[in-house]
């Protein structure tokens, strides 16, 4: 190890504050990491280094090291015997905090080599020698190897078997290397764990606290087990296993303060790991839990009842009691489990399920202290349907609810239940609810007998147990939205009437209660009748304004802006629009989190109220960007959530009015008020942007400065543009000015956020569009800075425009369609000059290289990304022939003939990846002559290269003139095709819904989708198909469109008859399509014919 005091060096230098010596470090362990003893030395660092810091940095450094070296799933792993061998050895004996970082590394070698590969044989000997030999299993506390390292080694053994390995295989069975180590470790560790449980040891002591924290790991290890696959071998040990789970469980005592030290933490920390297991066995391996379900029930109903006392349990322990809950809601999605627990169903309400619901001192202390908190514990938004199969609860109240949900449904035991887990859920799926409609549910007969015992709160001055049981109620009424879709309208009719509305209009201040029946509204927004619908907005509307006294009503106010939206999302409009929009727009700015929340809800508003509001937008943009304005830092300070909310809503007002106004033109009814409109919003829209851009980039002296909300400023900047009639706005908006900022904003713009960030491609599309009406000051080449900054021109528009566009190629497949749409956009559509043209030739270098290197990453099979792509690259070829064969050529040998290759395959290929869109075949017909053109005339046929394209260009040349022959009768077939289908419509979707009713999804059913879906998503199919939206939109040619392909293509075959018609050996079917698609061209001599 003569390098290891080096390393041990560098590797301190790398923790030094200065980054210069940092950067220095790390090169030089970069030359080292080439030595072949290099990983051996880290290893060796990590075990005997003189400090703790050297040695986690060994660690991390080897780690780091593994990854770039052997995980790659391109490539076999090649990892020494000699290393694995030592990194195992350096495993069992390390310190925790090593242990914790070398295991990454372990578990990267662990997936190449022996999951993947098998090839690690030795392996799984060494590990069963090492527990056996390991100080707790030996009682001999200077051994070596330490138990806890040796099951941690386990524990990321398993770790990649929790998933199914092959999930394109819909009934893959378990894998070898599961099978030995459940055979060889498992169960002889099962035995052990099984005496330890036994033994019923007290926690003491440091040896008691390593032996829970062995029993914690083995669960661990067991939970990986069988996630997903079951074990001959552990199969068999269920009974005993599931006996000390149980046992375990049954030690806890959640109520004992003695539980909040380090000790019990690992106690409690196995029982929490003892009831996944229970969830995992209910959910995928019933034909071995169904025996030992009545001693889990009886385990979980005595856990649960601790919630009682839920406000003072720590975080661990309320996760203990909601696991407990979801383990009774997968229990009772099976008829066994249904029989068993359906008769404590009341006494699991009174006892346990409502007292989690019920308010109390932690909610009360949250709600002032961290109100944020308390709406996402308690009012969450995107509450999900019940389900016995859903494991993202967290809180013993949520799950509680989604218990009362599934107890809600239940008509009785499922009738046929089958033996596993995913046809247990029957039950309650759309057809069974419907067959079993003439039941009663528990719902009917239990729980809303039950939650009407509780008055709703009248008295001046309510009990806080009153208020508290009240709270529980409206918890309570959030989780039935799938029991009341169920029943008659009167149901819901009678609970708005009778339980909910009383309390906006009651006399007392009753903020904690609001909140929640905001909250409820909400959540039955599906299903509330339209008769209420002015009382419901005038509660809530009274809600969102209650303004604070004793106690905050920012939750009240919150939940009141989500329940209206969650109304409008579900077509549960207002009976009218402007009361509503006046309340959001008058309190807007009168608090800044209060704002935030607004503008959220005034997005809602805008998207559903459609002309409805539409005809208010521009009145209210100007007082909306007054108040954005003030928030606007001077600085390069990040912008203010009000800020950003505020350019989201301005968005959609912006993309709602182009709507609006695009509908009024179809009617011709844009009249001189909404030209008058477009104007207003279009210089408030543009103060808002000069502010934001414009000012900071002065008082920066011309610095960059971090982009904010791109893609909403996007969309107000296209409203700008459309906004410009005459030449003079485009000065007196700075559009120019403008222009220039945010196209160095996207150039350097790399946070996407996929479809959002697609709005920036509508503006690009705007801008070219206008800059052919206008011309815009440095769109194209950019003057020189004045003195003093240095003579060194800085990128114009459309420079920006085109690093944008290339960044895009090259690393987002979900803007892959528009990215190559605008790259026809900016190369036809600007009008170039000499002075430009090197410009224009920057651009299709960018555009060519990024499209190239994307498409050879995914040319090993045909896929609709090819389309976009290869086009992309043709528009540049037809400006640039020479250029563009250099860079495919450059980037690979014979990138050229590939390219062209693939261009011939969709140009005449007739499956779905195939080129469909007249402007498509237009360029393709411009391109493939281009292409013979230059093959004739470099001298260079590249063998059977010309041949081939020639005859692809006939095939698409008569395709195109097929194409504009049925334009017409096309458009006919699809009009009386739409009124078929609107004729349709209703009978399709009962059609449909009788379909849905009658049909319910095997287990076998299910597997075969989802292995297909694995399929797709392995081959990259789903990954990379883009928008589909995208993809039967026509290409933009601009100057191109002045080309007649048919001229194009009868003068190349004029000009070279002799070579490519009597040269070449054409299919005589091909040759009578041509001819009968262009009778006037000659063949014999190559001249056109008068016709």
């Amino acid at each position: 190890m003569e390098v290891a005091p080096q390393i041990a060096q560098l590797l301190s230098d790398t923790l030094r504050p200065d980054c210069g010596a940092v950067s220095a470090a790390n090169e030089a362990l970069d030359r080292l990491s080439l030595l072949p003893d290099f990983p051996f030395a880290l290893l060796f660092l990590a075990l005997e280094a003189g400090d703790e810091g050297q040695k986690i940095a060994a660690a991390t450094y080897l780690k780091n090291f593994t990854r770039r070296n052997i995980d790659d799933a391109h490539q076999p792993s090649k990892v020494s015997k000699e290393f694995k061998d030592k990194l195992f050895l350096v495993l069992l004996q390390a310190q925790p905090p090593v242990l914790k970082v070398l295991v990454e590394a372990f578990r990267i070698v662990v997936v190449a080599e022996f999951v993947k590969q098998n090839s690690w044989p030795e392996l799984v000997p060494d590990l069963v020698s090492a527990i056996q030999n390991s100080n707790i299993l030996t009682n001999f506390e200077e051994s070596r190897c330490k138990s806890i390292n040796a099951i941690t080694v386990l524990h990321a053994l398993l770790r990649p078997f929790q998933y199914f390995l092959n999930p394109e295989v819909a009934q893959e069975p378990v894998p070898l290397q599961l099978e030995l180590i459940a055979k060889e470790i498992l169960v002889p560790l099962l035995a052990v764990f099984h005496q330890y449980v036994e033994k019923d040891f007290k926690i003491t002591g440091t040896t008691e606290n390593e032996v829970e924290k062995t029993l914690l790991m083995v669960c661990k290890c067991m939970y990986f087990a069988v996630r997903s696959y079951m074990p001959s071998a552990l199969a068999q040990l269920l009974p005993t296993f599931c006996h000390d789970l149980i046992s375990i469980l049954g030690s806890l005592s959640l109520d004992h303060a003695v539980y909040l030290e380090n000790e019990c933490l690992m106690r409690l920390k196995t029982g929490k790991r003892s009831l996944q297991i229970f969830c995992v066995l209910v959910t995928r391996h019933r034909k071995y839990s169904d025996k030992l379900m009545p001693n889990i029930i009886n385990c979980v109903l005595n856990i649960v009842k601790y919630s009682k006392i839920i406000s003072q349990l720590d975080y661990l322990s309320e996760r203990i009691v909601s696991l407990a809950f979801d383990v009774i809601s997968r229990v009772l999605e099976t008829g066994l489990g249904w029989r068993l627990v359906s008769p404590h169903f009341s006494s699991l309400l009174d006892s346990s399920i409502f007292p989690a619901l019920v308010m109390n001192e932690k909610d009360i202390t949250e709600w002032e202290d961290d109100a944020d908190e308390f709406i996402r514990k308690n009012l969450p938004s995107d509450l999900e349907d019940v389900s016995g199969w859903r494991d993202d609860l967290f809180t013993a109240r949520k799950s509680a609810i989604n218990l009362l949900g599934v107890i809600s449904m239940s008509k009785g035991p499922p009738m046929g239940a089958a033996c596993n887990g995913s046809s247990a859920s029957s039950k309650r799926k759309k057809g069974e609810r419907n067959k079993g409609s003439r039941r009663s549910s528990i719902g009917e007969l239990l729980v809303l007998p039950f939650l009407s015992k509780f008055p709703i709160p009248s008295e001046p001055n309510p009990t806080q147990s009153v208020l508290n049981n009240y709270f529980g109620v409206l918890m309570a009424y959030g989780g039935l939205l799938d029991f009341l879709r169920e029943q008659e309208p009167r149901y819901t009719t009678i609970l708005v009437q009778l339980r909910l509305l009383p309390l906006y209009k009651s006399s007392v201040s009753l903020p904690y209660l609001i909140g929640p029946a905001n909250w409820v509204l909400g959540e039955l927004a599906s299903c509330l009748p339209e008769e209420m619908s002015a009382d419901i907005y005038s509660s809530l509307l009274k809600a969102l304004t209650m303004a604070d006294g004793d106690i905050s009503c920012y939750p009240v106010r919150v939940s009141a802006a989500g329940a209206i939206a969650g109304l409008l999302e579900n077509d549960y409009p207002p009976p009218d629009w402007l009361p509503l929009l006046q309340v959001v727009i008058g309190k807007i700015g009168d608090d800044d989190e209060d704002s935030s929340i607004l503008f959220q809800l005034l997005s809602s508003v805008v998207e559903a109220g459609n002309e409805n509001v539409a005809v208010h937008i521009p009145q209210i943009a100007s007082s909306l960007v007054g108040v954005i304005s003030k928030h606007i830092p001077d600085n390069l300070e990040p912008w203010p959530q009000i800020v950003e909310k505020g350019f989201a809503a301005l968005a959609v007002m912006a993309q709602s009015w182009e709507n609006f106004l695009a509908e009024e033109l179809e009617k011709n009814e844009c009249s001189e008020k909404w030209a008058s409109g477009r104007a207003d919003i279009g210089r408030a829209f543009s103060a808002l942007l000069q502010q934001a851009w414009l000012k900071p980039m002065h008082s920066l002296e011309g610095e960059d400065f971090a982009p904010s909300c791109i893609d909403d400023a996007s969309t107000l900047l296209r409203s700008i543009l459309l906004s410009v009639t005459e030449n003079n706005e485009i000065v007196e908006l700075k559009v120019s000015e403008l222009l220039l900022v945010w196209a160095n904003l996207i150039a350097d713009w790399h946070e996407w956020e996929e479809s959002e960030d697609m709005l920036i491609f509508d503006c690009i599309q705007e801008v070219i569009s206008l800059q052919s009406k206008y011309e815009f000051k440095e769109f194209i080449i950019r003057l020189m800075p004045s003195p003093p900054d240095p003579p060194v021109p800085k990128r114009s528009v459309i420079e920006g425009i085109g690093a944008f566009v290339s960044e895009a190629i090259s690393q987002y497949p979900s803007a892959m369609w528009r990215a190559c749409s605008c790259v026809h956009i900016l190369l036809h559509g600007p009008s170039y000059s000499c002075e430009t043209d090197g410009v224009k030739q920057a651009l299709a270098t960018a555009f060519s290289r990024a499209a190239y290197s994307r498409f050879k990453t995914i040319r090993s099979k045909p896929c609709s990304l090819w389309k976009p792509l290869l086009l992309a690259i043709s528009s540049c070829y037809l400006y640039y022939p020479e250029l563009v064969e250099g860079i495919l050529d450059k980037e690979e040998d014979g990138g050229f003939t590939f390219w062209a290759s693939a261009l011939r395959y969709v140009s005449t290929s007739s499956d779905e990846h195939a080129l469909s869109l007249e402007s498509e075949l237009r360029l393709i017909v411009m391109l493939l002559s281009k292409v013979v053109e230059r093959l004739l005339e470099v001298g260079k046929p590249r063998g059977a290269l010309l041949q081939e394209c020639f005859t692809s260009l006939m095939e698409a040349a008569v395709r195109l003139k097929e194409i504009q022959e049925k334009d017409d009768e096309d458009e006919e077939d699809d009009e009386e095709a739409e009124n078929e289908e609107d004729t349709d419509d209703e009978t399709e979707d009962d059609d449909e819904d009788s379909d849905d009713e009658a049909h319910e999804e095997t287990e076998a059913e299910f597997l075969n989708r989802y292995a297909q879906a694995a399929v797709e998503l392995q081959n990259g199919t789903d990954i990379e198909e883009g928008d589909v939206e995208d993809q039967d939109q026509e290409i933009e040619l601009g100057c191109l469109e002045e080309v007649d392909p048919r001229v194009v293509v009868l003068s190349l075959i004029e000009r070279y008859h002799g070579i490519l018609i009597r040269g070449q050996a054409i299919q005589p079917q091909l040759l009578s399509r041509f001819l009968e698609a262009f009778p006037e061209c000659d063949l014999s001599s190559g001249r056109e014919r008068d016709l």
